[in-house]
């Protein structure tokens, strides 16, 4: 009598959690257990804490295919967050598309600089106007307006698309009444008119592109392969942005500020484009986790009262 094949166990969140995790190990990418976790997560639909309270919970075929395809992509060091399509920034998820840049830790302490120099009695309790240049996913100035009630915002961007996440983002954080995105290119100028009336910011923010155009091919594929290049691609110095922020200071209100991302090695740079433009200017800059200078803000025109 012919012996009978045995009957393949069901995949449960556990085994999809290890199968996972060694996928990830292999391909080398860091903490593959915690990765693992997520993924299974997301693609089974649970919370983080069913794997823990019902690991044995069979899953389906649709399900196991979802784990597999998200294993793979991750395997091929596609970022987390792309294939989540999500990104935790300053204690809130925003949505990431195709068409904005993934935002990284770095940036939050552009949003610590603006809360810093917000907190001054000249302005507490004050509403402000703040512009987002390259606004993308949003999250820069819908992160602003969420922790500023205050505040009303405005975010540029190049791509419709991006737009459209922004404005789901703003919505999902509960501040789309106190938020316009325009599509508008920066080299065009400033010159978009607010009824009738000329844009006077009290904080102007950017996440320029700031890689040079030769190291572009030098960057993690998880950068090079899965950010759009216009948001990365500073030109032949990756300044080209700064030179164009700096321009655009005149729109500052008499006691605004400019205050921008740099890569690392740039601040120095920056400021010096920014005190040309603006001789005088008070600069100050903030470093990131690892010791690089990554935030520079300057105020053309200081207040004399601080």
């Amino acid at each position: 009598m012919p012996r009978s094949e045995p009957v393949p166990s069901p995949l449960t969140l556990a085994n999809a959690v290890r199968q996972t995790a060694e996928a990830l190990r292999i391909a080398g990418i860091d903490d593959p257990l915690a990765e693992a976790r997520r993924l299974v997560a997301a693609a089974a639909g649970v919370e983080p804490l069913d794997l823990v309270t019902a690991p044995n919970r069979p899953l389906d075929t649709q399900i196991a295919a979802r784990i597999a395809d998200y294993a793979a992509r991750r395997s091929a060091h596609e970022p987390l967050s792309r294939i989540l399509g999500c990104r935790a920034f300053y204690g809130r998820d925003f949505w990431l598309s195709a068409d904005t840049l993934d935002p990284r830790p770095e940036t939050e302490g552009l949003v610590d600089m603006v809360l810093d120099l917000y907190a001054k009695p000249s302005r507490v309790g004050y509403p402000i106007e703040i512009l987002d240049i390259g606004t993308g996913t949003g999250a820069i100035i819908v992160t602003l307006l969420a922790e500023l009630p205050m505040a009303r915002g405005w975010g540029i961007d190049i791509s419709a698309n991006a737009l459209v996440t922004a404005g789901r983002n703003a919505a999902r954080h509960s501040v789309a009444e106190r938020v316009n995105f325009l599509l508008h290119d920066l080299r065009d100028g400033l010159d978009v008119q607010r009824s009738g009336e000329g844009y006077v910011y009290d904080f102007i923010v950017s996440n320029p592109p700031y890689i040079a155009s030769g190291e572009l091919g030098t960057l993690p594929a998880e950068v090079r392969l899965h950010d759009p290049v216009v948001a990365l691609d500073g030109g032949a110095d990756g300044l080209d942005f700064y030179r164009l922020l700096a321009a655009s200071m005149a729109m500052l209100a008499p006691d605004g500020w400019m205050v921008v991302e740099v890569g690392a090695g740039q601040s120095a740079m920056v400021a010096e484009l920014f005190q040309t433009m603006a001789p005088g200017a008070d600069i100050r800059t903030a470093k990131d986790l690892a010791g690089h200078t990554r935030i520079v803000a300057a105020q053309p025109r200081p207040h004399s009262s601080g």
